[in-house]
């Protein structure tokens, strides 16, 4: 058997291919974009004001600055877009398990054909979800090392500079710096910050940088101490300090830092990451300086102890010395000590002196007894003999020697003598020394050898001094010669 519908369709001449719409047909075909449209119209109409409480997951920040993320509980999830305009005013960090209560409008993506929530703003969920968002960051950030204790400094004892950071208003500037006064005055420098809102937690965090980066060498001077003070509130008005961005500036800041955020009794994660943590701002000022009044009574008290303990010691030293003093030998004592010794010495002397000169002419006696008088003259002799042996081989030995038997000796105009003919022929002038005196001549071949050689008159020489006496014989005349020459 055939359906119906298939009859009806056989009975077409398309065979039921194209699709036809008939005059008065209340449903004509939309396109997707018309029906997409139509349901955005829709649910945006009947849910453009809706608060949704849900726990975040997924949170994304985008380079553009809108946030993405989906909003769910145990049985369904919806997708959730923060416009940059928005995410900027919000008064939290927004991060994965925060429960929280978005308030914004239903709209559709008609790209992916699915729903979403516009946030226009967003809470946390009561107190109970701040605070279970305020300890998994402080595990987080605790788990990084934040706020171990080796990394905490102590502070400078008596600074010269503090720098303060807070709402330059409010009461807690003037606590601080009515406490500082009454203390110890010191140079104060504030960085005035909104301590509450969306834009305090940046603030924060830039002024901690910011004051931490100064170096003193420009107007403004480098604290030696950092001050970060706020008044007492609730939860939600001391968030700001809890902001992951403020911890870590103070985690990372190379001033010691003290932490002064409400009361005794409020507690935030600055106060982790700080070096020391006051429980009120004022409390703050007494931590960061010493009391003025019991400093200098201390640095009297302690000037007052160094001159007693001073006055002891040269007390003790005065002591001493009299003690020493007491056990040496005075000076006159020492001198008359001296002198007799002195005395002594020189008696001794003058009794050695006499006796070895008695001794050595004791000694020479016994000698010059056993002198022989011929010896000395025999030594005397011998002496003689070789003296006048030396003297006639020296006269022997002599270069006008020869010369007293017909030899000439010739010498050059610079007074060498010459031995060979050639060296003769090569000098401009020449010397002939006889026994009786020299010639000059000139040689063969030079200049003037025309000219007769001049003669010069002999030498007369000097006869020799004897010291010889009349019947004495020479020390160098031979035997019978009578010493005379």
């Amino acid at each position: 058997m055939v359906a119906p519908e298939q009859n009806d369709r056989a009975d077409q001449p398309d065979g039921g291919l194209l699709a036809k719409q008939e005059r008065g047909d209340n449903a004509p075909a939309l396109s997707v974009s018309e029906l997409s449209g139509a349901l955005k119209r829709t649910v945006e109409g009947t849910f453009a004001h809706v608060r949704v409480r849900g726990e975040i997951s997924g949170w994304k920040r985008a380079a553009s600055g809108h946030c993405y993320f989906t909003l769910k509980d145990e049985n369904s999830c919806l997708d959730a877009v923060l416009w940059r305009g928005q995410a900027g005013r919000l008064a939290f960090q927004p991060e994965d398990g925060a429960e929280v209560v978005a308030t914004g409008k239903i709209t559709t993506y008609p790209g992916r054909s699915k729903y979403q929530i516009s946030v226009a703003s967003m809470e946390l969920a009561g107190e109970g979800a701040l605070m279970a968002l305020l300890d998994r960051r402080r595990k987080a950030l605790a788990a990084e090392g934040l706020f171990a204790p080796e990394r905490k400094r102590e502070l400078p004892y008596f600074p010269r500079v503090i720098g303060v950071i807070t709402s330059p208003t409010g009461a807690v500037i003037r606590d601080i710096l009515h406490r500082l006064e009454d203390r110890c005055p010191t140079h104060v420098l504030v960085w005035p910050v909104p301590v509450q809102g969306e834009a305090a937690a940046p603030a924060i965090a830039a002024a901690i940088r910011g004051m931490a980066a100064l170096t003193g060498d420009g107007p403004l001077p480098r604290p030696d101490l950092m001050i970060v003070a706020r008044g007492g509130g609730s939860i939600e008005d001391l968030w700001a300090f809890n902001e992951e961005v403020v911890v870590r500036a103070a985690a990372d800041c190379t001033i010691p830092l003290i932490s002064a955020v409400g009361h005794e009794t409020d507690t935030t994660l600055i106060d982790h990451a700080a070096d020391k943590r006051a429980p009120t701002p004022t409390a703050a000022a007494e931590m960061a300086v010493p009391v003025r009044r019991e400093l200098v009574n201390y640095v009297g008290e302690l000037g007052f102890r160094a001159g007693k303990a001073l006055g002891r010691g040269l007390d003790r030293s005065a002591e001493r010395l009299g003690h020493v003093a007491a056990r040496l030998p005075s000076p006159l004592q020492l001198i008359d000590q001296r002198e007799q010794r002195v005395d002594d010495l020189g008696d001794r002397l003058s009794r050695a002196l006499g006796a070895r000169a008695q001794r050595a002419h004791g000694d020479l006696a016994a000698v010059a007894g056993r002198l022989d008088r011929r010896l000395i003259d025999q030594k005397i002799h011998r002496g003689e003999e070789r003296l006048a042996g030396l003297w006639r081989l020296a006269q022997l030995a002599h270069p006008d020697k020869p010369l007293s038997r017909g030899y000439a000796r010739i010498t050059d105009g610079d007074g060498r003598t010459l031995t060979r003919a050639a060296d003769a022929r090569e000098a401009a002038r020449l010397s002939l020394h006889f026994a009786d005196g020299q010639v000059h001549a000139v040689p063969e071949g030079s200049e003037g050898a025309g000219s007769a050689p001049r003669k010069t008159a002999p030498v007369a020489r000097k006869p020799r001094k004897s010291y010889r006496t009349a019947n004495q014989p020479g020390l160098f005349d031979a035997p019978g010669d009578s010493g005379d020459e």
